[in-house]
C-alpha cells in the first residue's frame, strides 16, 4: 500500500516532469498544502532514489536530457570578474549554447558544483539580477575568478564558435595555460 509521503513524492515528480521552468520549494509547498521544509525533505528522498532533480537558483527542475546535451557537451575553464558574468552567459546562449553548471576547485573542500541551467538571455539576465541583489558572492570569488562551466550545444561547430568568442573576450583559459 502506498503511503501519503510516497504518493506525494510521486506527484512532485509528475509536476516537475511537465514543468519547463524551475519550481521553487515555496511554490511546490503551496501546491501540495505542506511546508517548504517537507518539500526539501521530499526532494532529498527523491534524489536518494537517483531521481535527477536539479536545484537551481530559481527552484527545482527535473533534469531531462535534451538532444544537444547528448550530442555535444564540454567543460571549459574561464576567468573573469562578477562584472563579466552577463557577457560570458550572453556569448554562450546567443551562439546557441547552454550553460549547465558552474564549478570550482577549492583548496579545502575540493570540487564544488552548482547547477545553473542558463538556456537563453532571459535566464542570464535573471541570474545576474538575483546575483546583484544577493548578499552572497559568486563561486569564482573563492578561487581568484577561475572556475569551470559545463556547456552544451547542438553541434561541435557551435561549441568551437563559443570557445573562440570567449577566447577573444579573454574569458576562456586556453588549454595548456591553466594554472596549477
Amino acid at each position: 500500500m502506498t503511503t501519503e509521503g510516497s504518493q506525494r513524492r510521486k506527484e512532485i515528480l509528475d509536476v516537475l516532469s511537465v514543468s519547463t521552468i524551475p519550481l521553487s520549494g515555496t511554490e511546490l509547498a503551496k501546491k501540495f498544502g505542506i511546508s517548504r521544509q517537507i518539500i526539501v525533505q521530499d526532494i532529498a528522498l527523491l534524489r536518494a532514489e537517483n531521481r535527477n532533480i536539479l536545484s537551481t537558483n530559481k527552484g527545482y527542475l527535473l533534469f531531462q536530457s535534451h538532444a544537444d546535451d547528448r550530442c555535444c557537451k564540454t567543460v571549459i575553464m574561464v576567468k573573469h570578474s562578477a562584472e563579466d558574468i552577463l557577457s560570458e552567459m550572453a556569448t554562450i546562449v546567443e551562439l546557441g549554447g547552454r550553460m549547465l553548471n558552474v564549478s570550482i576547485d577549492h583548496d579545502l573542500y575540493g570540487q564544488i558544483q552548482a547547477d545553473l541551467v542558463i538556456n537563453d538571455m532571459a535566464d542570464a539576465r535573471e541570474f545576474v539580477t538575483r546575483m546583484q541583489s544577493s548578499h552572497s558572492l559568486p563561486l569564482n570569488t573563492l578561487t581568484g575568478d577561475y572556475h569551470y562551466h559545463t556547456i552544451s550545444a547542438p553541434s561541435e561547430r557551435v561549441l568551437e564558435l563559443i570557445k573562440k568568442e570567449l577566447l577573444e573576450k579573454e574569458i576562456l583559459i586556453p588549454i595548456g595555460t591553466r594554472p596549477l
